[in-house]
């Protein structure tokens, strides 16, 4: 079987940034896949994802700009960042400002985290909102608002 797109990027050298993963064609439409890689892999410890979930997808389906674009947001299998998946042929310059609010947002929340009762989520205890506010800041500090092209190309 041949590798999927995301397991032929070099995890050694692959740092925080905000990265195209892929493009599908669907139909007369393209799905791009945004690789929101918050974390150094196998360098750092793995995230705790529900919050920044929850609070990075109502964001966006919130968002009147994105929203009827936004198709997915999820955490990673390796809990080092999120995928994005938006309508569209996009760029990551084209969603820099997007993906910026939303951190903003999750690192400013206040309040419970939408979603996190036992009717609405399937593992509701798992929250941490400190812990998400913390990551969320470092992501956008960090990364978000430092981006160059070494950050939204995947190294060689």
């Amino acid at each position: 079987m041949e590798k999927i797109a995301s397991f032929t990027v070099n995890h050694l050298t692959l740092e925080p940034g905000l990265y195209v993963s892929r493009k599908d064609r669907m139909g007369a439409e393209t799905v791009t896949t945004f690789d929101l890689r918050m974390t150094a892999p196998n360098r750092e410890p793995v995230m705790n994802t529900a919050e920044i979930e929850h609070l990075g997808a109502t964001y966006l389906r919130n968002d009147p700009d994105w929203k009827d674009r936004t198709v997915y947001f999820g955490p990673m299998g390796c809990r080092t960042g999120f995928y994005l998946l938006l309508a569209g042929d996009l760029e990551p310059r084209d969603v820099e400002e997007l993906v910026q609010a939303m951190f903003r947002f999750i690192r400013d929340y206040e309040g419970p985290v939408p979603g996190a009762a036992a009717r609405d989520c399937g593992n509701y205890l798992d929250m941490n909102l400190p812990m998400a506010k913390l990551l969320a800041g470092r992501y956008l500090e960090k990364t978000l608002l430092r981006l160059d092209e070494a950050h939204i190309c995947y190294p060689e």
